[in-house]
């Protein structure tokens, strides 16, 4: 007879077996791991199953799909007038609820997603360095259906149950020639009234740590230094920054930031300010001529939001292994190497759990 030692550890096995297994019997592969092409998108790109449910939207998105109440799932980033970031599905969303679920909103039509209502992107600069594009900014985020008080968090490629945030979301760009390349890595933090999405250069060989997402409890400041300005809409040459979480003190001594657990409380101050990168060639633009077209707001609250231009340093850090209770500033998984080996293993045991309390 198994004792229950033995039995939980059946589960374990059991548990981890299934979770390298997608709904068709495959074997699982991140979706960080895998390369898609543009014209070729599957339906949905991420065709599993598990704790976190299904893809809710899809990847095919044409002029069919191009609606505001699109469910597209495929965005892209190209230019200064040219993108989309990641918005909830429905009004008053808090990211940390629904990244999983999150669909792309650009800035004009033509990519069959959801488009960004007029006077939504209230300052905005647009960066190309060698090892990335970058957009940051200041956002009415209600009008891509963020609640007004949301201090936002971050979503990725990867999550902790590496499907990704959102499930299946992939990210395009034009910028590096040669028609539409994958980004395979990126982040794009949203809340507090800013927003930052960088994608980091598929060719270049620091791609994943340019684009890293082990802290997202610390917002744009910190993965995406920027200017942020009100009212100023630019489009730049830049130089590259340092690796998020990296920093060089006053005595010139280079040292790496780690992130406190979430348990440890929000975080109320870090040791470090990060170097302003290097930008040229800037050309202005007013947000007229750059969202010219785009439709009216239809918000209930967008005519009045309060959202606060507050610091996105103290976003806080969610899990797919803990609950989605509503907060005001609640993010996205960690997903780095260590941080989606302590996902998943958290993963594994919130599914052994339960399966150990239906036995026991």
């Amino acid at each position: 007879m198994f004792t229950k030692t033995v039995l939980a550890a059946a589960l374990l096995q059991g548990t981890q077996l299934a979770l390298a297994q997608s709904a068709s019997g495959s074997a699982f592969v991140p979706l960080a791991s895998q390369s898609f092409t543009y014209t070729n998108l599957p339906y949905q790109a991420d065709p599993n199953d598990g704790e976190r449910g299904h893809q809710t939207g899809y990847n095919i998105c044409n002029s069919t799909t191009e609606t505001q109440t699109s469910l597209c799932q495929t965005a892209i980033i190209n230019s200064v007038d040219d993108f989309c970031l990641w918005g909830p599905p429905e009004e008053d969303g808090i990211i940390g609820n629904v990244e999983g679920e999150a669909v792309a909103w650009c800035t004009k039509a033509g990519h069959g997603t959801r488009i960004m209502p007029a006077g939504t992107i209230t300052g905005l600069t647009f960066v190309k360095t060698p090892d990335y594009v970058q957009v940051t900014g200041l956002i009415n985020q209600v009008n891509i259906n963020i609640a007004a008080n949301d201090d936002g968090g971050e979503m990725d490629p990867h999550g902790a149950d590496q499907r990704g945030n959102p499930l299946g979301g992939l990210l395009f760009s034009n910028a590096w020639g040669n028609g539409y390349t994958q980004a395979v890595e990126w982040h794009n933090f949203m809340g507090g009234g800013t927003f930052c999405l960088k994608a980091c250069d598929p060719s270049r060989p620091n791609a994943a740590r340019y684009c890293e997402h082990v802290f997202d409890r610390i917002g744009c400041k910190y993965n995406a230094p920027a200017s942020y300005a009100e009212n100023v809409f630019e489009s730049c040459q830049g130089e590259s920054q340092d690796f998020p979480g990296i920093y060089t003190g006053a005595n010139g001594v280079v040292s790496t930031y780690t992130q406190p657990p979430e348990s440890l409380g929000a975080i109320q101050t870090i040791n470090y300010e990060p170097r302003m990168p290097a930008s040229s060639q800037c050309s202005q633009y007013t947000s007229s001529v750059l969202f010219a077209g785009a439709p009216a707001a239809t918000h209930s609250s967008s005519s009045s939001s309060s959202t606060s231009r507050a610091s996105t340093s103290t976003t806080r850090s969610g899990s797919a292994t803990t609950s989605r209770a509503s907060s005001t500033s609640s993010g996205a998984p960690n997903a780095g190497m260590a941080g989606a080996s302590v996902g998943n293993a958290g993963f594994v045991v919130g599914a052994l759990g339960a399966l150990a309390a239906a036995l026991f």
